[in-house]
């Protein structure tokens, strides 16, 4: 068998990501913020890159050499004219009024020492160093402090201790008996309930510190909490013997407890939302506007580019540099660009589709999905999806994410689809009227909805609401 080399032509497609390509669909899927922590990031890393101030710099007049020259005026005059203007200026009866003042006066004018206010940081105490204050405060042996110390380092965000004594004991290298002693005394500490080991103990030291001295609450707590969880007051009145009503008013004194007595130091910050896209209605029509607020205006530094094209003195290495960051910055401006249009067409697609909801509210939310909006616009279905990954629009009905927009259909009985998001909407308005007394099962829902045109299962409600964070007709259920 020879071996020999042969030429041959071969057509294939293949997909090949340009770093043009990849910048752009990476700068696609970031939010406002990621984005703006980007371009500063940029802005760090790449001399070429600057951003365009808005303020525009005043230039010296002495470098003008088109401006007039003033002729020097009488040196006298000016000094007697600038007396006077002093003069004018003083206050003199405040100026008495202060000097006469006894001990040290302080002028604006001094410079302090002190520090500004501005560099003064409030910080709102954690739940550890509450009670390590007071434990402090409380226990003078240095044994007692330390286990107080491993007993605040294991309790959870909510203030229940997550170790058990015998734990407790063998890391401290105590007995179980001192760890108990110690227990004992910080379970009386502030919040009221802290350093409890179950719920059944929290609830218990909140009852016994506020002096509740109720049996059926006490036994509640102690021996039918699953009861109440669901809300099955009957069982709880047969199993104590007493009448429905003292059991409602002994679970009404228990909902006044805090199960989570350390959720008030919480560390966790509010995320706010600052919307990307503005949707405002002008006379009969929507005009969509992409808020530029606080972003970072671009450009190429243009030393480096006359340094290129003058042709200076400058080594091969240095060249290659320039030549790689001002690559660089064109295609993060032009990606950004290219961004910020391809935000608007979507946005201006989703407008179209869903006209009746900017004028009417949730209840007239049309199905959509994304291949519609790929198809209007002539991109593909993961371009959108990136697009409205993680972005929001401010609009006449509200702030909603762009994914909000795009949910599936629900077929009517006679002919016709509803979105999924207007029946959520129809759902949580049906359980928001019903009697309290008299929930409406899941099942009863779907029958209201069935009369309303809406053929839906009831896995479906129940899904729903689930979705929704709403709970079943048997835990809704008031007396």
């Amino acid at each position: 068998m020879a071996i020999e080399l042969r030429q041959q032509l071969k057509l294939t497609q293949q997909l090949i990501m340009t770093p043009q390509l990849q910048m752009a669909i990476k700068l696609l899927q970031l939010s406002r913020l990621e984005l703006m922590d980007m371009i500063r990031q940029e802005l760090e890393d790449n001399p070429v890159l600057e951003e365009i101030q808005d303020a525009s710099t005043k230039e010296d007049p002495s470098d003008d050499k088109s401006a007039p020259v003033e002729e020097p005026q009488d040196l006298s005059n000016i000094e007697q004219s600038a007396q006077d203007k002093i003069l004018d200026e003083i206050d003199w009866s405040h100026y008495v009024d202060e000097y006469n003042v006894p001990g040290r006066i302080t002028h604006e004018s001094e410079e302090r020492d002190a520090p500004k206010f501005e560099a003064f940081i409030a910080k709102k105490p954690s739940l550890s160093d509450h009670l390590v204050w007071q434990l402090r405060m409380t226990f003078s042996s240095e044994d007692q402090e330390r286990i107080g110390c491993l007993i605040i380092g294991n309790l959870n965000s909510d203030g229940y201790l997550e170790l058990s004594m015998e734990d407790l004991a063998a890391t401290a290298g105590t007995t179980v008996e001192a760890v108990e002693d110690v227990l004992q005394m910080m379970q009386t500490f502030d919040p009221v309930g802290v350093c409890a080991r179950n719920i059944r103990e929290c609830l218990l030291i909140q009852a016994k510190h506020f002096q509740i001295n109720n049996p059926i609450v006490t036994e509640i707590i102690l021996n039918h909490l699953k009861h109440l969880e669901n809300k099955n007051y009957k069982a709880i009145s047969r199993a104590l013997k007493v009448s429905i009503e003292m059991v409602v008013s002994a679970v009404a004194i228990i909902k006044q407890l805090e199960p989570k007595p350390g959720r008030q130091f919480s560390d966790e910050q509010p995320q706010y939302i600052t919307p990307d896209i503005f949707v405002y209605k002008f006379d009969d029509d929507f005009v969509i506007t992409l808020n530029d607020d606080g972003m970072p205006r671009l450009r190429v530094n243009s030393f480096y580019k006359h340094a290129i094209n003058r042709n200076e003195v400058i080594s091969n290495q240095a060249k290659d540099y320039i030549h790689d960051k001002l690559r660089s910055a064109a295609w993060l401006i032009r990606s950004i660009h290219q961004r910020q249009k391809t935000i608007y067409r979507v946005m201006e697609s989703i407008v179209k589709y869903q006209k009746s909801f900017f004028e009417k509210g949730i209840n007239h939310l049309k199905p959509m999905v994304l291949r519609d909006v790929a198809q209007d616009i002539g991109m593909h279905e993961s371009t959108i999806s990136r697009v409205t990954t993680n972005k929001y629009a401010y609009t006449p009905q509200g702030i909603f994410e762009l994914k909000y927009f795009f949910n599936s259909s629900i077929n009517r009985i006679h002919g016709g689809v509803v979105a999924s998001t207007s029946v959520q909407e129809k759902i949580k308005q049906i359980i928001e009227s019903e009697d309290s007394k008299k929930p409406y099962s899941d099942s009863k829902i779907a029958e209201i909805l069935r009369s309303d045109n809406i053929a839906i299962a009831r896995r479906t409600i129940a899904k729903y609401r689930e979705m929704m964070k709403v709970l079943p007709s048997s835990k809704r259920k008031q007396y």
